[in-house]
């Protein structure tokens, strides 16, 4: 079983932002947006709106929700389905460990 890639400490990530990892890092056909929950959850979808081309990770995290920068549609955090239009395609969601104030990132893997 793999333990992970270590891609950012948690207090790298702001409360209600993004951080985008690079898709030359995670082995992934996209960059993935890493996501901290007004919770204090981390996340992890693919950083690329399908609707418009917007980073997922320059967007707004709360409620359990980013809301992308371009066109506001909204995204579950926890499963990548769409609560709000324009868009009608699902993100892909990555699995997320954080351990120690670390946060391990599991591409591919659904959490």
């Amino acid at each position: 079983m793999s333990t992970g890639i270590r891609v950012a400490a948690v207090e790298d990530i702001p409360e209600g932002e993004g951080l985008k990892i690079d898709k030359s890092v995670t082995g992934t056909a996209d960059d993935i947006a890493l996501l901290h929950d007004t919770d204090g959850s981390i996340w992890a979808l693919d950083d690329t709106c399908l609707h418009g081309d917007a980073s997922l990770s320059e967007g707004w995290v709360e409620d359990g929700c980013v809301e992308c920068p371009l066109h506001t549609s909204r995204f579950c955090l926890s499963d990548g389905k769409v609560q709000g239009l324009p868009a009608t395609e699902d993100q892909k969601p990555h699995r997320v460990e954080v351990r120690d104030g670390e946060v391990y990132l599991f591409p591919g893997e659904a959490p």
